[in-house]
């Protein structure tokens, strides 16, 4: 097996040669101008990088979710190579395209993918993808469907312009992420035989069922078959569709040694390279901005706590964040929220901080108690924690669990504010955007029990904002592998996190935190310019090696 363990680069690697070798470079996930999830983050950041290299020959595909009246703010048409092709192409289904530029670093080619009347068909397409790759897609349920309908007409495409453009299939890379393309790779392998192909997962899907359900993922993780718990978790067609996707692959990717080895495991596919996921450096403002949005950042958020809550909180207020996916264990909330009852307990009598948990949740409104008190500096006499009214506030699990800590005499120093709402700038509470707000906290947590790679603690650092996390996230392993751990450091904090030792970890967070809560301005000053030094050094220029590997790899099979 090739070598995949990923280490810091000194200088990024020249790149020509695979350039060079082909004709176009197709890269296929849910996520293209689709900000929904983690692997935005991934594309979007590296497509700076990749576009410098590839040029014209580089195309990402996305679905198609967008209408006149509700248009893609990610998307725009502009001229590009593919643009002549999309009104001339003969696509079957009626599939239809856009193509256009991603607004982002970079401005990638962009092609929007309407899937038109697939749907219909996926009876036809499932039977010979059991045929050929004994794909079990009998057992679907929610958005299985989806997300094969969308990767069977991006493979069409792919083949279609390939064929318009008069290119080489050999000389054709087609690149899918996550399983919910993974049938459009083994389309592509099916329809374009000669074409290279490429899978990345970040994340298993079994892993992650493993994780979700409260089942022991690492003490038992030499035990565990993932076609049997596939079974057990009713999982079987996506770990069925992404087993096959690593197998029939010309080279299989993931994001980290941690989901290395539970490809390993689980799929029983030992991946080819380990592409870990970089940070575009631009997405970061300069000097000046960066100390404007810190100052207004947290005046605001100061401001949400006065009307929450009834407290004043001075300017210096220790601020502590977290977010990311509604995974209550998966995530670490419950460690997060564990860790700040233990840190309220030991923070001294004349202290104070305050807890914010950034994670979507079921919005229904921003809370009109809390934009009564913002409006007129009354006090707002509504639940103290949540910015926002969501529809299952008796069964969230943040909620439930923040009610239970206070009902035990938890947050008598520290209080805990829930905004449970993406951070787009329109939330109609912060109206601040995620990456707007960063700068403004001292510290973040990130104590995650499932975490393929990490993006959360690795833009926390990209901001200058020093971050805990653990050894069980990829960006953890990789911060142990390559730095000296500790705040002081690399501004970052590496806890170990095991099924069995949930309160050594939690006492380790605890200290973590008030070390550096009690440390002077100087020590933070430092911790902050570490920070930025160890987000250096995961600049795309420096990552984009890997995938060149994994590109060689793919086209060598052919």
């Amino acid at each position: 097996m090739t070598n995949t363990r990923s280490k810091v680069a000194t200088e990024p690697t020249a790149n020509n040669e695979i350039a060079n070798k082909i004709d176009l470079l197709f890269e296929t996930s849910w996520e293209v101008c689709n900000k929904v999830g983690g692997i935005y983050a991934v594309l979007s950041t590296k497509a700076r990088v990749l576009n410098e290299q590839f040029g014209e020959k580089l195309a990402f595909i996305g679905p198609d979710l967008w209408t006149a009246e509700n248009p893609s703010p990610y998307f725009k048409e502009r001229k590009s190579t593919f643009k002549s092709a999309a009104a001339k192409l003969e696509l079957p289904w009626g599939i239809k395209i856009r193509t256009g530029r991603w607004n982002i670093p970079g401005s990638p080619q962009v092609i929007l993918v309407n899937v038109g009347d697939t749907a219909s068909h996926l009876p036809e397409v499932y039977a010979k993808m059991w045929e050929l790759y004994g794909v079990d897609s009998l057992h679907a349920y929610g958005d299985y469907d989806e997300g094969c309908t969308f990767a069977i007409a991006s493979a069409i495409v792919i083949k279609a312009l390939t064929e318009y453009l008069k290119a080489d299939p050999a000389r054709v890379i087609a690149h899918f992420d996550e399983w919910t393309t993974g049938m459009g790779l083994l389309y592509t392998k099916y329809s374009m035989p000669k074409a290279a192909t490429i899978f990345t997962t970040h994340a298993t899907c079994i892993g992650r069922s493993i994780c979700g359900n409260g089942k022991p993922l690492y003490d038992q993780f030499t035990h565990y078959d993932g076609d049997q718990m596939a079974r057990e978790l009713n999982m079987e067609s996506k770990h069925s569709l992404e087993k096959a996707a690593a197998h029939q692959a010309d080279c299989f990717t993931t994001v980290s040694e941690v989901t290395a080895a539970e490809c390993s495991q689980l799929l029983r596919r030992p991946v080819d390279v380990v592409t870990p996921n970089g940070f575009e450096p631009d997405f970061v403002p300069k000097t000046m901005r960066y100390n404007r949005l810190r100052k207004d950042g947290r005046t605001h958020l100061l401001e949400i706590a006065r009307a929450l809550t009834g407290q004043e909180f001075p300017e210096s207020t220790f601020m502590i964040a977290t977010s990311g996916r509604h995974e209550y264990r998966n995530k670490g909330l419950d460690m997060f929220l564990d860790a700040i009852a233990e840190i309220d307990r030991r923070l001294p009598e004349d202290h104070a901080a305050l807890a914010f948990i950034l994670v979507p949740g079921w919005v229904n409104r921003p809370s009109e108690s809390l934009l009564t008190s913002l409006g007129d500096g009354s006090r707002n006499y509504g639940p103290d924690y949540l910015t926002h009214r969501l529809n299952n506030e008796d069964s969230d699990e943040v909620c439930c669990r923040i009610r239970q800590l206070q009902h035990e005499g938890a947050f008598r120093h520290t209080r805990v504010i829930y905004v449970p709402c993406y951070l787009d700038g329109g939330d109609g509470i912060v109206n601040i955007s995620y990456y707007d707000l960063l700068p403004a906290f001292d510290l973040t947590l990130f104590p995650s029990y499932y975490e393929p790679w990490g993006y959360t603690p690795l833009e926390s650092v990209a901001f200058g904002v020093p971050t805990v996390t653990d050894n069980k996230a990829g960006f953890g392993q990789w911060v142990l592998d390559n730095f000296e751990n500790g705040i002081g450091r690399c501004g970052v904090k590496v806890v170990e996190r095991s099924d069995s030792g949930y309160e050594h970890t939690r006492s380790e967070i605890a200290q973590a935190t008030l070390d550096y809560e009690d440390s002077d301005a100087s020590s933070r000053l430092h911790a902050r310019n570490m920070a930025f030094l160890t987000a250096v050094k995961t600049d795309w220029k420096y990552f984009i090696e890997h995938y060149n590997r994994a590109f060689d790899i793919a086209l060598g099979k052919h």
